[in-house]
């Protein structure tokens, strides 16, 4: 026997009709036969938003890590070793090529820890530099005033060492006392501190972009043109990440083109984008230059394609408050330059 009530047939009634009763979903309270049962059917917005929980990913032993870890150990232990032994045949054979010796391993260990010292404070600086630019994002969503003060601190301990960035940083200061939103302070300090560094960072894109296009219009050999590619991007990369406070050395210069790379995949990629195709059409260099030149022009968008990708991972705030630099303006420097060499 089935206990659920027949459905009822199509009816039209009044919603004044004393007959009409509006229950909830979870009442059960049974109605006589003449009354006209209503349930309102829940508000979507009010309903429970199902949250997904992830769940950890299970992390394998870090076989690789041990691996290199060890072979680093026994690498500087092999090494040790085998300067130990040079120093004692050199005191056997001599006690002053020992002290020769000895004295060349003390310069050569001070060096070692000097550099260490060097790469170790660039990777600092630059995890530091990644942290302030999310940080500051994420007081442009929430509005957080404390957050942005300190914030602002920061950038002014890395503007420090910036003398063009002097005044810059006295009209900020003189800001961090007053009753400003966590956004609007955000925004302050990039149009104080970055303006003047995204108008150099603008002309080290422009400059690089050039010197890329015009060496490689000329160059005989396509080995030369990657060469020459490839040292002037992370030239341009080096330049872009100390002009906004980043000390890279090698690790750190290795992890930044890292970054770059990333930043391109996600943004599109080195290849020719829309924008760059309708530069190249827009301004007729199928028409007007030899193929050789048209490369080179090629080349050169490329190269400040990277370049505005490295603006984007170097600076230490996010574009709010100023507009970021474009591809298009780099272009039409570069073929008006171009143009102006015909």
């Amino acid at each position: 026997m089935n206990d659920r009530s027949k459905p009822r047939r199509p009816a039209t009634f009044r919603l004044d009709d004393p007959g009409v009763v509006v229950t909830e979903a979870d009442e059960t309270a049974r109605l006589s036969r003449a009354t006209i049962q209503i349930t309102p059917e829940p508000d979507p917005a009010m309903l429970p938003v199902p949250i997904a929980v992830a769940l950890p990913a299970r992390r394998s032993f870090p076989w690789g890590t041990l691996f290199w870890s060890g072979l680093g150990g026994l690498t500087l232990l092999g090494v040790g070793l085998g300067v130990v032994h040079l120093i004692e045949d050199l005191f056997a054979r001599s006690e002053t090529l020992g002290y020769v010796g000895l004295a060349f391993a003390f310069v050569t260990a001070l060096a070692l820890a000097v550099v260490i010292g060097r790469e170790a404070f660039g990777l600092v600086r630059l995890a530091t530099i990644e942290k302030l630019h999310e940080r500051a994002a994420s007081v442009l969503a929430s509005d957080d005033r404390g957050e942005s003060r300190v914030i602002v601190q920061e950038l002014l301990k890395i503007a420090h060492q910036n003398p063009q960035l002097a005044r810059a940083r006295a009209a900020l200061e003189s800001h961090t006392g007053e009753i400003i939103d966590g956004a609007d302070m955000i925004r302050l300090a990039e149009r104080e501190l970055m303006s003047p560094l995204d108008a150099e960072a603008r002309r080290l894109v422009s400059s690089a972009a050039q010197k890329v296009s015009i060496v490689t219009a000329v160059s005989p050999r396509a080995a030369i043109d990657v060469l020459f590619v490839l040292v002037a991007a992370l030239r341009l990369i080096r330049q872009l990440a100390f002009l906004y406070g980043g000390r890279p050395g090698a690790l750190g210069m290795f992890r930044l083109l890292r970054h770059v790379i990333a930043h391109l995949a996600i943004t599109g990629g080195m290849a020719a984008s829309d924008s760059l195709v309708q530069q190249m059409l827009g301004h007729g260099i199928a028409a007007k230059l030899s193929q050789r030149l048209g490369e080179g022009v090629l080349n050169g968008l490329l190269t400040a394609r990277l370049g505005l990708a490295a603006i984007d991972v170097t600076r230490p705030l996010p574009f709010a408050a100023l507009p970021p630099p474009k591809l298009s303006d780099l272009a039409t420097d570069l073929l008006r330059k171009k143009d102006g060499e015909d």
